[in-house]
């Protein structure tokens, strides 16, 4: 068991039948009481991040949490196939439930790693930054890229992104998946 003050970064905890990993964690003393730990944890099954507060009666338990690598191959009705780098015949099926919004980012022969808990898949970690083709660019005006304004594209994946005047189809372009943007251009067509 854990008492509040071994509550460190990257201590991985269970609360209220949950896995959470501490993102951030500081004493506060106030005067006349016991010292507390504000903590920011993350929910590692669902990703929601919150801030709570420990207290010296409060203990945890501590949770190992198994990850291991995996390649996305395709989704067919709500379903996404997946493939062991390991063993190329050990194909598996992962729900839409899981993957959440994360599947908007999802292309074939994307390396992933799954996060069990308990020997049960609860989420799916993607590369922070994914490279993707243009597949369809509205044509550029002239005299608009001066303005640094932007336009919509369409990537490989079905993804519509929101990117710089001078993004073409058939540039290969970089999006952070964390945040959903645009981050650079590295290929040009």
């Amino acid at each position: 068991m854990l008492s509040y003050s071994e509550l460190e970064k990257g201590t991985i905890f269970i609360l209220d039948g949950d896995p959470y990993e501490v993102l951030e964690s500081s004493f506060l003393r106030m005067q006349q009481r016991k010292a507390v730990v504000q903590a920011k944890i993350r929910n590692l099954a669902n990703g929601k991040v919150i801030s709570r507060t420990m207290h010296p009666s409060e203990s945890f338990e501590e949770v190992e949490i198994e990850k291991k690598e995996a390649v996305f191959l395709f989704s067919h009705r709500g379903q996404f196939t997946f493939l062991d780098p390991n063993g190329p015949k050990s194909r598996f099926l992962i729900e839409e439930s899981i993957i959440g919004e994360k599947a908007k980012f999802l292309k074939p022969n994307l390396p992933i790693t799954l996060v069990y808990f308990r020997d049960k898949i609860i989420n799916v970690s993607l590369p922070i930054k994914i490279d993707y083709k243009v597949t369809e660019s509205p044509p550029n005006i002239k005299g608009s890229t001066a303005s640094g304004s932007g336009k919509t594209v369409t990537l490989e994946n079905g993804l519509e992104i929101y990117v710089p005047m001078f993004i073409n189809e058939g540039d290969t372009v970089r999006v952070n998946t964390e945040a959903g943007e645009y981050v650079e251009r590295i290929e040009k067509k």
